[in-house]
């Protein structure tokens, strides 16, 4: 071959790389294409986010007030742009915070690179940039207004706000992240219900409720108001009895018990683990385990305009026992201890009251609530009484892979791997590279 065929054919192949690059650039900018090879894809958008976005039908503004010096615009638009591939309408421009000092007073903007998001006449605030706070405030933004929770309180309930064992603090601290308010209601200090309330949660009294807390409940519920009471083993408390017989339910004496649930390795009998749900609008679709400890069952007791369904039923297995342990009276599985009432309204603020009666309280407990599905379902339980089904379906939260489960063998193989075979085979590599530099 010529020196005029090699230059030749050096030029062409130096050409044809430049060719190959700039191609590779020009598509590279026009196309993404990004591949997420870990488990349940937990780096990527999360289920979650993506069914929020879908809930939002139309667009979205948002509108950051970061400063054009420095990089925080460039981290705020590359945050975004996965959710701007995902919803073509979500729009985001930015506000220099410092040409008008002024307004940004008058809008309580504080932090740099603060967001503002505008839906539908609706609006949220984001100063901590994550998924999780994100999608926060994407879920408020389809719930609209903060909905009112109002927890009675005064007769030994489980508190909302409380760190216990027996309280929900844990629960309802994350329920007020994505749009909802929690609230005391103490009826030794209010004679009702206050108007702007959205629901009213009854958890666990321990001490009878008063005649007029009584009364006070059953004409909130009288008038159209949504409740939630759960109900443990024990509280067939004659001052409850008004409320049962407006809703034409019982809650049934002893408390279940399950001796199929060693089998799961459960060793407490009182312990009670759900793995399928009757048909329901707050289970429709919900697959997760739940557990339940210490269970009241409870069952319907005369017809009325109130539509009646079960949606959280024992096993066929499932007894009844006195609360002394007592076999007598024993009543036989399957039992329903989860009810989600509905009727017409009597308000003409709504199409549709809505009240759930849970003969257990302990599955939303600051101790349980991190068993399997627990707290997806009570998301699904608030979220359905407050009118909200857009939002019952979401997926649930948190990573799925979690918790790494090791058996024995594969512990003793891992063991004997890092204890003894990796050093002997860097024992043998070392005395072979000093081997061969003796022999060199």
């Amino acid at each position: 071959m010529s020196t005029v065929t090699r230059r030749l054919h050096g030029w062409l192949f130096t050409l044809l790389v430049l060719l190959g690059a700039l191609a590779i650039g020009y598509l590279t900018a026009r196309h993404d294409h990004v591949a997420d090879w870990t488990y349940g894809s937990r780096v990527s958008m999360s289920p979650e986010t993506s069914a929020v976005l879908a809930k939002l039908d139309g667009p979205v503004e948002i509108v950051s007030y970061a400063n054009p010096q420095g990089d925080l615009r460039q981290t705020v638009a590359a945050f975004l742009q996965r959710y701007r591939q995902a919803k073509a309408d979500l729009h985001l421009s930015f506000v220099d915070p410092q040409k008008d000092p002024a307004a940004m007073r008058n809008l309580g903007i504080t932090v740099d690179g603060e967001l503002i998001l505008h839906y539908r006449n609706r609006e949220q605030r984001l100063d901590v940039l994550t998924e999780r706070s994100f999608t926060n405030a994407l879920e408020r933004l389809v719930r609209g207004n903060d909905r009112i929770i109002a927890f009675v309180t005064g007769d030994g309930e489980r508190r909302a706000d409380g760190v216990a064992n027996a309280d929900l603090g844990t629960f309802v601290s994350q329920l007020e992240q994505s749009g909802m308010r929690a609230v005391p209601l103490n009826f030794s200090q209010t004679a009702a219900v206050p108007d702007q309330t959205d629901l009213v949660v009854l958890a666990s009294p321990q001490a009878p409720l008063s005649t007029g807390a009584t009364k006070s409940l059953v004409d909130y519920v009288n008038s159209g108001g949504n409740v939630l009471w759960l109900a443990d083993p024990g509280n067939q408390d004659p001052s409850l009895q008004p409320l049962a017989d407006t809703l034409g339910i019982r809650v049934l004496p002893g408390e279940l018990v399950d001796a199929s649930s060693a089998a799961l390795g459960l060793k407490d009998p009182r312990m009670i683990p759900l793995g399928d749900y009757p048909p329901s609008p707050i289970t429709l679709g919900f697959t997760l385990a739940t557990l339940f400890p210490e269970v009241a069952p409870l069952a319907e007791v005369r017809k009325s305009e109130w539509r009646i369904a079960p949606f959280l039923r024992s096993s066929p297995q499932a007894t009844t026992q006195s609360l002394d342990s007592s076999p007598a009276n024993a009543l036989k599985g399957p039992l329903d201890f989860g009810f989600a009432l509905s009727r017409l309204s009597p308000s003409p603020a709504k199409s549709e009251q809505r009240v759930v009666v849970i003969g257990n309280g302990d599955f939303l407990s600051n101790s349980y609530l991190g068993n399997g599905g627990n707290r997806a379902l009570g998301e699904r339980i608030f979220d359905w009484l407050l009118g909200d089904d857009e939002l019952i379906n979401m997926p649930p939260r948190g990573a799925p892979d979690r918790v790494l489960t090791v058996s024995q063998q594969e512990l003793d193989i891992l063991s004997i791997t890092f204890i003894l075979v990796i050093p002997v085979l860097l024992l043998v590599i070392g005395g072979i590279i000093a081997w061969r530099r003796r022999r060199a």
